[in-house]
C-alpha cells in the first residue's frame, strides 16, 4: 500500500492511524456464510431473545411470513464486528444503525464501511493526571450490510477514535 490514498482504498487491518486514514477510504469488507437455522438458534441462545419468530418455521408462516428470519439485531451484531476486526473495541466511541428489511434465511450478508469524515473532539477527561481536557481524533464511518443481491439491510454509522 502506498502513502496515498485515493476514495475507496480498502484500509488495512488494524488501521494506518488517523494521519493516514482518509475521507472516502473503505473498511475491509466482512461477508458472511449463508444465514442458517442454526445460526439463528444459535444468536437466539445468547441474546436472550427468544422469540418464537426466529426459529419456529410453524409460528413464522403463521404469523404470515414465508419462514423464520434473522434477529435484527444479528446484522448489527455482524456491523459490529466489521468495526472490531479494523479497531480495538476500545476506540469505538458511537454505534447506531437504521434496519432496513429483513434478513432471509440462506441470505450471504456482506458488511461495509467507508471513513466519512475526520475531526478531533474534547473528551472531558483529564489526560495522565493533568487537569483539563484531552483532545481524540476520530472519524466518522458509514455503515451497509447488504445481501447477494445488493439489498441493503441495516445502515448505520460509527465513531471511531484513532491513535
Amino acid at each position: 500500500m502506498t502513502d496515498t490514498h485515493s476514495p475507496q482504498t480498502s484500509l488495512p487491518n488494524p488501521p494506518l492511524g488517523f494521519d493516514r486514514v482518509q475521507v472516502g477510504d473503505a473498511l475491509p469488507t466482512f461477508e458472511t456464510p449463508p444465514v442458517s437455522r442454526l445460526a439463528l438458534a444459535l444468536y437466539c441462545g445468547a441474546s436472550g431473545d427468544h422469540n418464537p419468530i426466529h426459529v419456529d418455521s410453524d409460528f413464522a408462516t403463521s404469523a404470515g411470513v414465508p419462514d423464520v428470519f434473522a434477529h435484527g439485531m444479528l446484522p448489527m451484531a455482524w456491523l459490529g464486528r466489521l468495526l472490531t476486526d479494523w479497531v480495538p473495541q476500545t476506540a469505538v466511541r458511537e454505534f447506531s444503525v437504521r434496519f432496513a428489511a429483513i434478513t432471509h434465511l440462506h441470505e450471504r450478508i456482506t458488511c461495509t464501511g467507508r471513513v466519512d469524515e475526520k475531526f478531533e473532539r474534547q473528551t472531558g477527561e483529564p489526560s495522565g493526571g493533568q487537569s483539563g481536557e484531552q483532545r481524540e481524533r476520530c472519524v466518522r464511518v458509514t455503515l451497509t450490510t447488504t445481501n447477494q443481491d445488493g439489498q441493503i439491510k441495516l445502515s448505520g454509522e460509527a465513531v471511531l477514535a484513532l491513535p
